[in-house]
């Protein structure tokens, strides 16, 4: 008895630094989200409880509305378009000689700052002199739209620059779940015939479903907290095209300075993610399936 209470003392001593820090920067933080969003203040003078006007206001909001539907189109095209690639790209990836220095140069813009890919992908999207027009000119014949000033394709690009810096990250959450799938599937499927396309489709997917649902929740959350792009490539617009709610939560505090505003949009983005996870979460035992 004496020793199994001195093993559960040191367990407490060994995860209290995670404790302190999970307690000081996740949940205080969060419990004084909650009570600001009640409160009206401009960062300076006195705060003032006003219930839930600041909810009201926001949903009263047309800015946050157009943020709302943004950000919903942002996570359409980003979310299942990275999700494909990368599991493509893993399967790819997985047996082939030089791997680890293909799997380097793909997670490289994973960990580039944000700041600096979107400068570049600035100039490589400029629709009169980018590159990407460029080669849809002379190599398809194609005039390439105006990707960062048109209002009907600046969200697809900032989507295609968000695909391109996470496509890395999954991918190495994919070659994660290809390790831990058993080669006797794949030797039982030759035998009986199964060619690469069958092999991929009846036991590659449904294998790597768990993979697939940890991707896609860490996916979703990302493309709802999009704010680094729109911000530097196009500053929400152009006519608020690319106004996101991050960029509308951050437009209320630190531009108009209002603050119970503000957390109080945070606090409707955070139930929005939070229902989607419960919602994925819910839905996951109908097509995650665990080998064994």
């Amino acid at each position: 008895m004496k020793s199994s209470t001195s093993e559960a003392l040191w367990g407490y001593f060994f995860i209290l630094p995670q404790a302190i820090g999970l307690i000081g920067f996740a949940m205080v933080p969060l419990i004084l989200a909650f009570a600001l969003s009640l409160m009206q203040w401009d960062g300076f003078g006195a705060r003032t409880f006003v219930g839930l006007d600041n909810f009201i206001g926001q949903f009263k909001d047309p800015d946050f509305n157009i943020a709302v539907v943004n950000t919903l189109y942002y996570t359409v095209l980003t979310v299942p378009t990275g999700i494909i690639l990368s599991m493509l790209v893993a399967v790819g990836l997985n047996k082939v000689k030089g791997k680890v220095l293909y799997r380097l140069f793909y997670f490289m813009p994973n960990i580039t700052m944000s700041v600096a890919v979107a400068v570049v992908f600035m100039w490589l999207l400029n629709g009169d002199f980018g590159l990407i027009n460029l080669y849809l000119r002379d190599w398809f014949g194609i005039q390439g739209p105006q990707w960062l000033t048109d209002t009907r394709f600046v969200i697809p690009a900032i989507s295609l620059l968000s695909v391109w810096v996470g496509l890395g990250g999954s991918m190495v959450l994919f070659l994660a779940g290809l390790q831990g799938i058993s080669a006797t599937y794949y030797e039982a499927a030759e035998i009986d015939g199964a060619n690469k396309w069958q092999q991929l489709r009846h036991i590659t997917i449904p294998l790597l479903s768990p993979t697939t649902f940890f991707v896609t929740i860490i996916s979703i959350i990302s493309s709802f907290q999009v704010f680094d792009q729109s911000f530097v490539m196009t500053g929400g617009g152009p006519a608020k095209a690319s106004y996101t709610m991050v960029f509308h939560i951050y437009d209320s505090a630190f531009v108009d300075f209002t603050f119970g505003k503000s957390t109080a949009a945070a606090v409707i983005l955070f139930v929005i993610i939070l229902v989607l996870t419960l919602i994925q979460m819910r839905i996951s035992k109908r097509w995650v399936h665990y080998e064994g």
